[in-house]
């Protein structure tokens, strides 16, 4: 039998529907690279007995004639932010620590009815709060990348979901979970050179996930290629009654729809996009993508986003208010850390906790959102904020009135060094400037590789679609994957 872990989620479950394999003999496979693999930091908790037991029970399935679930044979990385019944989440904070939820997510039930098996527990920015999983309370994630030119220095895999984008690229996983609150799902499968899709808000419930910001987050899967993201997101969505926020549609069978020919489309260029310091290898990236979306068939029309400058600001004050007022809930009270001072009233309990379980970055952000909705600032700076982002989204209607899907850059870099960016936050927020936006306007949104920058590095393009089209961005997604030809794959050095 080949290496199994070379493939990716389709490969898997076909080849284990043709009895190439076994689940088990899959499980295990997966399991050895995990466990061989603790130099980059990908997992804070393994659980190789939940992939084992899922593999067992796809084999007997098999063995008994039974019709196979989507995901049967499957295992998969969970990022630490879903809850999972018995086994430790922490979203990467000393707050939580130990915390072992009685109660599982909708995202990860969902993908164990589907037949997956949980390899792990994937690291990631503290409570989600980074773009380069250096917040984390246990260590920074490092990319299995490494420059071409030379240089050792280890290099972020982006964040918040730095654990799922490692271990993929890595193939310690075929596929893993990651959440998207201002592009956390996009710039880490930018980073290493995987696919990574955030769906419309809504589209997937965000009950049993740690919240950070509640009109933001949204769940999506991280995986090699396109198809593969579109089998695990299938799984994933869904309405769920517990999620006030969840749309009740059905989940349209987006592999089965899967068409890389753009005939009749149009793609959007949006000029404000083009920021004066955009680095040459990304110009030229880009200006690739449209010739690859050309060439599939589809127009090329430029649009405009004009308050897109206003994006970053508005995103930086709406996310911190909300993660303000969800992180008010660890208090050391009901479960997590408690930290209690020798003579200590409730009010010390509640600043110790929370000065031991908080990282530096959540800290800052839980000030700067309780700065924005106290007295006499919130009209300032808050409501200003939702007023902005009411006109993003009315820039991206507009924008649909002349084309399908839109085509950017993912991040305005290659991965940087850990340590390079982290004393300058604002350097470190506007990893995020091309993300931003489709995340304020809760649309589908994608990245995939493009290709490799002058140092060796992985570079993605975003394509971002209309509220409910993800099968319209999987599709330009998949065009801009077959003419790329992207197989670049990190070489082991952990």
């Amino acid at each position: 039998m080949s290496d199994v872990t070379n493939l990716g989620i389709a490969g898997i479950r076909d080849g284990f529907r043709a009895g190439d394999f076994s689940a088990r003999e899959v499980a295990d496979a997966f399991n050895a690279k995990v466990a061989g693999a603790k130099a980059l930091n990908a997992f804070l908790v393994e659980t190789p007995e939940h992939a084992l037991a899922a593999a067992d029970a796809a084999d007997a399935a098999r063995a008994a004639g039974e019709a196979p679930k989507p995901l049967a044979g499957v295992p998969i990385g969970m990022k630490d932010l879903f809850c999972t019944k018995g086994v430790t989440t922490t979203a990467a904070s000393e707050i939580l620590g130990g915390f072992v939820p009685p109660y599982e997510s909708t995202i990860s039930q969902k993908l164990w009815d589907a037949g997956a098996g949980m390899l792990g527990k994937l690291n990631m920015d503290q409570f989600a709060m980074g773009s380069s999983n250096e917040t984390s309370a246990f260590g920074n994630v490092i990319s299995p990348w490494r420059r071409s030119d030379g240089g050792n220095a280890a290099l972020a895999p982006g964040g918040s979901s730095g654990g799922s984008s490692s271990a993929v690229a890595a193939r310690l996983c075929p596929g893993a979970t990651g959440t998207d609150t201002g592009g956390s799902i996009r710039q880490p499968a930018a980073f290493t050179g995987i696919s990574g899709i955030k769906p419309t808000y809504g589209r997937c419930s965000r009950w049993g996930t740690i919240a950070f910001a509640s009109s933001l987050d949204q769940a999506g899967p991280m995986a090699q290629d396109v198809r593969d993201c579109a089998i695990m997101l299938e799984a994933m969505a869904g309405f769920d009654a517990k999620d006030a926020t969840s749309l009740q549609l059905d989940v349209p069978n987006w592999e089965a729809g899967l068409n890389a020919d753009l005939k009749g489309k149009r793609v959007g260029v949006p000029r404000e996009y083009r920021v004066d310091t955009m680095p040459a290898e990304i110009e030229a990236l880009w200006q690739q993508g449209v010739d690859w979306l050309r060439d599939a068939g589809a127009e090329i029309v430029e649009v405009s986003l004009p308050h897109t400058k206003y994006a970053l600001p508005a995103y930086y004050i709406i996310a911190p208010a909300e993660a303000s007022s969800n992180l008010a809930r660890y208090d050391g009270v009901r479960y997590g850390l408690r930290d209690l001072p020798e003579g200590a009233g409730l009010q010390d309990m509640y600043a110790a906790t929370r000065a031991d379980g908080f990282g530096a970055e959540v800290k800052r952000r839980i000030m700067i959102g309780t700065y924005v909705l106290s007295a006499g600032f919130y009209d300032a700076y808050y409501t200003q904020a939702q007023k902005v982002r009411a006109l993003i989204a009315r820039d991206f209607e507009r924008a649909f009135e002349q084309c399908d899907v839109l085509l950017t850059p993912t991040a305005p870099s290659a991965a940087f060094a850990l340590g390079e960016k982290q004393a300058d936050p604002i350097a470190m927020y506007l990893n995020d400037v091309f993300t931003v936006p489709a995340s304020l306007a809760g649309l589908p949104a994608m990245s995939v590789p493009g290709g490799l920058d002058a140092a060796g590095l992985p570079l993605g393009l975003q394509i971002i679609g209309k509220p409910l089209d993800e099968q319209g961005v999987l599709n330009a997604s998949l065009a801009i994957e077959q003419r790329a030809g992207f197989t670049a794959r990190p070489e082991a050095w952990w």
